[in-house]
């Protein structure tokens, strides 16, 4: 029996990525869906059904432009490697994929602060689409909250753009976006969270031994990333 190398050590990790990106969304995501919360009509606020819904469809466009990033970097991936060979550039990607994920790593545990300045990168992408999702607020339809959630899926992110490079790794566009989905759900959690999930992930984030641990073990998944052959859950 064989697992696929896809799944080993690029979806399975895109997910986890994706769970332990919640220490970030709760200082980024979190501010953003209070206000987004606020901005909603009395009623719907005080039915915890349709609230949660319009939450939901939030994160749904949220996820839809990670996927549609994850599609991107794929087709990226083909263009950059053809310099190099394939199996070169593809092997060149897997390297740089880790790097970026040990600094995530590193910038989680709190060892380096200064990955942060990484979300410059897409400031200026974002400077010209914010606008459009501020025009839809206040927000009255779940088409309207799909919408602004693909709007706020290009907010600049450290940790997005970890799960944009090892995406890039998969070989193939369509696996690609489907890494970029898999890590989207693993921030559903945190940011759908509003309430018990939220208040958990916020004392853990302050608990310094956790987050050097959650760190760790992104950097070792990264290692796995960078020499997938080193995966136990590739079992034949």
């Amino acid at each position: 029996m064989q697992i696929d190398q896809a799944f080993s050590t690029s979806y399975l990790v895109a997910l986890i990525m994706g769970l332990f990106s919640g220490f970030h969304c709760i200082g980024m995501c979190g501010s953003i869906i209070g206000t987004l919360t606020l901005s909603l009509r009395q009623e719907i606020r005080d039915n915890k059904s349709l609230l949660t819904l319009f939450v939901f469809y939030y994160n749904l466009g949220r996820i839809t432009s990670y996927t549609i990033g994850g599609f991107i970097a794929g087709l990226l991936e083909h263009v950059l490697t053809l310099p190099l060979g394939e199996g070169h550039g593809h092997r060149l990607l897997q390297i740089l994929s880790a790097i970026v994920m040990t600094g995530a790593g590193l910038h989680i545990a709190g060892w380096f602060p200064r990955f942060a300045y990484i979300e410059k990168t897409g400031s200026l992408f974002w400077k010209k689409i914010e606008p459009y999702g501020r025009r839809l607020i206040p927000v009255h339809t779940l088409s309207q909250a799909y919408v602004f959630g693909m709007v706020w899926g290009w907010l600049p992110c450290g940790l997005v753009y970890t799960a944009l490079a090892l995406s890039a790794t998969t070989g193939e566009i369509v696996r690609s976006g489907l890494t970029m989905l898999t890590f989207g759900i693993g921030t559903l959690p945190a940011v759908m969270g509003v309430g018990i999930m939220t208040s958990l992930m916020a004392r853990l984030s302050q608990m310094r031994r956790f987050r050097q641990s959650a760190g760790l073990f992104l950097i070792a998944l990264a290692l796995l990333a960078a020499f997938p052959w080193l995966n136990p859950m590739r079992l034949h």
